[in-house]
């Protein structure tokens, strides 16, 4: 075993580690990160929410994302696959919404970054581990991890922190985790050039294509690499009985808004097919152990969430460690509120990504009324504003209210949510026969009152 006691040990060097680390180590406390990876390493997940910038600010490393030339983004877009409606939400149009601006990552570049401005920070920093067993209690915590010599260590600290992504280590140790059964997914993606961007600042946003039963993402890292990916059922994609990239090449043609952007697409290296599935962890804590990020539960990342929901978890652990240790206890009532604050985080958008697998939750999101202030608070929500007042978590109730009323009595505009059969790129094909299509008009401020 080790001789040295750390206060705490991190399992896992991605987003949310990185941010406990930082804090940890800014604060002076001693902290290990064991991180299975030799860094640079591939990664999906690489567009943020304008909330991040809140904690780049705290950890210190805004200046070194600044100074790297990321792609901005000032919002997103989401379209219906046949073309008929679309959204163009902008952060800084909702009220509510005190951070308007964002970055595309290229998280192989992102992650490392991360990494090394918390060892900057002096957090002992050791990639190539890979760990084993893991064990917490009122005490401390113990971690056994073999290195890349291939000889196991064991590890003690006051507190651990499971940022295994995921992994999920712990959970799936202690048999926690739980997968969603309506999100059995998996996603198809890779990076391109020659896909056809907005002019303008709209060139950064995320874009969204919304099919039946799966959507595209389109995310710009630069102006000549864009990240495109599907997000399907995994059973649908066993059934094709395709290669990935046949199959995803079948699925965009099938697309107006797709094949207007990605006729002159080129494959820049190869396709990624990787296990999409959701899952929830019925307990975020243990005995002086916090789960953060991705080992705190991971969604289908319809709304980009994962890599600020994963910060965001790992400062709020950052801070329960510093403060128990400064008050001399094992941090169980803190422990509580942790989880508490966490789940709730995370609650919040695991109803927006339930919602929008269904024509309901469509019909309205597509139609935004800022009566009532309703749009803009969404809006703040879907930028990462997860703390606010009462009143504006009153207006994101009102908005899935509206969401179940939709879906029995509609008073918006029905709308198709499908697939259509290839056609010549560029053709608007029509909706199928007894189906309607709404208007194409896009918005890109909230209706008026």
């Amino acid at each position: 075993m080790s001789e040295t006691r750390y206060d705490a040990i991190v399992i896992g060097g991605g987003p949310g580690g990185s941010t406990a680390a930082t804090f940890l180590a800014r604060a002076g406390r001693r902290v290990l990160v064991l991180e299975k990876e030799i860094f640079p390493r591939f990664h999906v997940g690489e567009s943020l929410l304008p909330y991040n910038h809140i904690i780049f600010e705290e950890m210190g490393v805004l200046p070194k994302l600044e100074a790297a030339g990321l792609t901005r983004k000032v919002g997103a877009q989401f379209h219906l696959g046949d073309g008929s409606k679309s959204l163009f939400l902008v952060f800084r149009n909702g009220r509510y919404t005190r951070h308007a601006e964002a970055y595309q990552v290229e998280r192989s570049t992102f992650d490392h970054l991360l990494l090394k401005h918390a060892r900057e920070f002096g957090a002992e920093v050791r990639e190539g581990w890979t760990v084993g067993r893991c064990d917490s209690d009122a005490s401390g915590a113990t971690v056994t991890a073999t290195g890349p010599e291939g000889r196991p260590e064991s590890f003690h600290a006051s507190f651990l922190i499971d940022a295994s992504g995921r992994g999920n280590l712990t959970a799936i140790q202690q048999n926690l985790r739980h997968i969603h059964p309506g999100l059995k997914k998996l996603a198809v993606f890779g990076h391109f050039s020659g896909v056809a961007l907005d002019s303008g600042e709209k060139g950064g946003d995320t874009v969204i294509v919304r099919l039946e039963n799966k959507w595209f993402w389109i995310i710009p890292l630069s102006p000549t690499k864009v990240s495109v990916g599907v997000v399907m059922d995994k059973d649908e994609f066993a059934a094709s009985k395709e290669e990935p990239e046949a199959l995803f090449t079948r699925i965009w043609q099938s697309s107006p808004p797709l094949r207007q952007r990605m006729q002159n697409a080129v494959l820049l290296k190869q396709m990624h097919v990787t296990s999409d599935f959701s899952y929830r962890n019925s307990r975020l804590v243990g005995p002086r152990l916090m789960r953060v990020g991705d080992a705190a539960g991971f969604m289908d990342p319809i709304f980009s969430a994962g890599v600020y929901l994963a910060m965001h978890s790992g400062k709020l652990a950052a801070e329960l460690v510093i403060q128990s240790l400064s008050a001399g206890h094992d941090g169980a009532a803190l422990l509580r509120r942790y989880e508490k604050r966490v789940m709730h985080a995370m609650e919040i958008f695991w109803e927006l990504v339930e919602g929008y697998y269904t024509t309901p939750f469509v019909e309205v999101f597509l139609e935004p009324r800022d009566r009532f202030g309703l749009a803009s608070a969404l809006t703040a929500v879907l930028a990462g504003e997860l703390e606010a007042g009462w009143g504006l978590r009153l207006r994101v109730r009102v908005f899935h209210w509206l969401v179940k009323l939709q879906g029995r009595r509609p008073f918006l505009p029905r709308v198709f949510v499908g697939d259509n059969s290839p056609d010549p790129i560029g053709d608007d094909s029509p909706a199928p026969e007894g189906r309607h299509h709404c208007s194409s008009e896009t918005k890109r401020t909230p209706k008026a009152p």
